[in-house]
């Protein structure tokens, strides 16, 4: 089964926990079987992957979700890279041009687009492989996978199909209506559309060239950024006349709120949270290294993080957005590809930061033009460069790194840093990377 995951998201609806880089599906907050935490990524390509153990998973994402990825599950899923944001037709039409021109995929195999951030039984995994032949035997252009309404919402688009059977021929694809048509459709037994479907690949491929002029994935790739701004469903979906679906009857949730990501919580706490007999129905995620108390709390959400603190009712958490888009601070802390790091002090000329760097991973050999660095070794073992010359580091070590001088550390163990910024010009732009060809 060759897979499509679309790994999207501003990172809003979810803050304090989430932001521009860490979107809600990369917050370990679900707990799995074994009673591990871990993220929405992780836990849909364990599920695609338990049902499936040779599918070919693609995760289509932008530049800086890339390093959040590979941390959580390294080289196992191939990634293909939006420059820019362009919805979600342009976005799968690069993704399947990537299959295509860099993976050999050949024109008549099935391919299956699927959120990244669906939280669902395994069973749903078992319709997409149900859905990925329906594509290969080819008695409609487009398969979509249904899901049961339960209220009329104004979120989704909308499938009415022919019949009540398991699998239907298409009457009509319609993109999110409001209430009162919602209503309507669903008289008709119309399902909710996920953004689940699959296709041939050439099929997918001949729509990306009757509205996009390019010659393969390169060409494609370098234009990207002119691209309209449209979705699959209006660019495609809505204009397709063969279309069949595949009913969907089991649980599905749509975790893009506080109030129905707590729902998916195994417990009510996760960290150092103390909650008093007095609480009622409130769910609390501390990230912080303090402890968090609550007490006659009912019907709640609170979060704590580097990057801030929410208490809410639950019903309004569902508002967060429009006033999480008016705060301008920092990203305080970060998954990427050789570890995290997060943001402990914040200075008008410095700036303090622990990284954690995983076993085996180091950081790019770079320099800074604008500012001066010290690295305090805390705890691991591992190995530095500075200007050239190597040395072994330990904790307690601390390394002076001037303005200019070329640099980088690498993990032998788990290696714990404080880094120390000093100057007038901090920003991620003052960096240059260099190759390394001594080592």
């Amino acid at each position: 089964m060759n897979v499509i995951l679309l790994s999207g998201g501003s990172g809003k609806r979810l803050w304090p926990l989430s932001n521009d880089i860490r979107s809600k599906q990369f917050i370990r907050m679900l707990t799995n079987e074994k009673g591990e935490t871990e993220s929405m990524l992780t836990r849909v390509y364990r599920q695609i992957t338990t049902v499936d153990v040779d599918a070919d998973i693609t995760i289509a994402t932008s530049k800086r979700q890339v390093s959040v990825i590979k941390n959580q599950l390294g080289d196992k899923v191939d990634v293909c890279v939006e420059p820019q944001r362009r919805d979600t037709f342009p976005a799968i039409c690069l993704a399947c041009a990537y299959l295509h021109d860099k993976k050999g995929i050949k024109d008549d195999e099935s391919v299956v687009v699927c959120p990244v951030d669906s939280f669902v039984q395994d069973s749903f995994f078992q319709d997409l492989r149900t859905l990925a032949k329906m594509a290969e035997e080819g008695e409609a252009n487009l398969s979509l996978l249904g899901i049961e309404p339960v209220y009329p919402s104004e979120k989704y688009g909308y499938i009415i199909p022919m019949s009540r059977d398991k699998v239907s021929k298409v009457a009509a694809f319609k993109e999110k209506p409001d209430v009162a048509t919602a209503e309507s459709y669903m008289a008709q037994g119309a399902l909710w559309s996920g953004g689940i479907f699959a296709f041939r690949l050439g099929y997918l491929l001949n729509k990306a060239h009757e509205r996009i002029q390019f010659k393969d994935y390169d060409d494609l790739l370098e234009q990207y950024g002119d691209l309209e701004k449209i979705s699959i469903d209006y660019a495609v979906v809505e204009r397709e006349k063969e279309l069949q679906v595949l009913r969907y009857q089991g649980e599905w949730k749509d975790l893009g709120t506080w109030n129905t990501f707590s729902e998916a919580m195994a417990t009510e706490t996760l960290g150092n949270v103390v909650l008093n007999d007095t609480c009622c129905n409130t769910h609390v995620v501390n990230e912080l290294n303090i402890p968090l108390l609550c007490m006659g709390c009912r019907d709640m959400v609170i979060a704590a993080s580097s990057d801030g603190i929410l208490v809410s009712d639950k019903e309004q958490s569902s508002y967060i957005k429009s006033y999480v888009e008016h705060m301008e601070q920092q990203i305080m802390y970060a998954e990427k590809s050789w570890g995290s790091f997060t943001v402990l002090d914040v200075q008008e000329e410095s700036l303090t930061i622990r990284i954690v760097l995983r076993p085996g991973e180091g950081l790019h050999y770079h320099s800074h033009d604008l500012r001066d660095e010290v690295w305090t070794v805390v705890s691991g073992s591992g190995w530095a460069v500075v200007d050239g010359v190597k040395r072994d580091v330990a904790p307690g070590d601390v390394i002076s790194l001037p303005a200019g001088c070329k640099h980088m550390i690498f993990a032998e163990s788990e290696l714990k840093v404080i880094e120390i910024q000093m100057g007038e010009g901090i920003s991620v732009e003052d960096k240059r990377k260099y190759e390394m060809n001594m080592l």
